[in-house]
């Protein structure tokens, strides 16, 4: 075979494609699940569209598989006794299931140049919990399911968006006591 330089330069080309798209699969891109989760101190079993019984217990979540469109689930109580029996309906990618019906709250962050934090907190609306004022217009959530926010329970806000030209925000839900945690360690009033 004869020395190519326009086949060799096509090569090298495709393995740096390659190597790119794997980079970003395997270690950047975000995944998109579902989750059940509870906050309490208690234990549940629970049926997903009559299929097997799963088991959460105190302070967990677990990944789950949903359908898009109308889904069922079935909650009984540690002594298996049923508590409720409901349907719920997905649209989007992601969701969290309050399989407690727990307080949770949907917060967002945002991001760009020259944002100024403090001012755009204090212009949102405040969020009452437990009587106390909160900036930042969180919005409050105890329903049986939701999918309105960007990143789940277990996920972290990223520390840096690159190449926004403007003020974005990014949502995330949190439990109750994980965001008071949060608002005191982020927002410094």
């Amino acid at each position: 075979m004869k020395n190519n330089p326009s086949l060799k330069g096509l090569l090298v080309a495709f393995l740096v494609f390659i190597a790119a798209f794997a980079t970003y699969y395997f270690f950047l891109a975000k995944k998109n699940y579902y989750l059940v989760d509870n906050p309490t101190p208690n234990t549940y079993y629970f049926k997903i569209n009559n299929g097997e019984e799963g088991i959460i217990s105190a302070g967990q979540y677990v990944k789950v598989d949903l359908n898009k469109g109308k889904n069922s689930i079935k909650v009984f109580d540690q002594n298996k006794k049923m508590l409720y029996d409901s349907a719920f309906e997905v649209n989007k990618i992601r969701g969290l299931i309050n399989i407690a019906h727990k307080d949770y709250y949907i917060n967002d962050q945002y991001y760009g140049y020259n944002l100024k934090k403090d001012s755009l907190l204090l212009a949102l609306n405040k969020t009452m919990i437990d009587g106390k004022p909160y900036f930042g217009g969180a919005k409050h959530f105890n329903k049986l399911y939701t999918e309105d926010f960007y990143y789940n329970i277990d996920e972290d806000y990223d520390q840096l968006i690159k190449n926004i030209q403007k003020v974005e925000s990014r949502s995330k839900i949190f439990r109750k006591q994980d965001y008071l945690n949060y608002y005191k360690e982020y927002y410094k009033f």
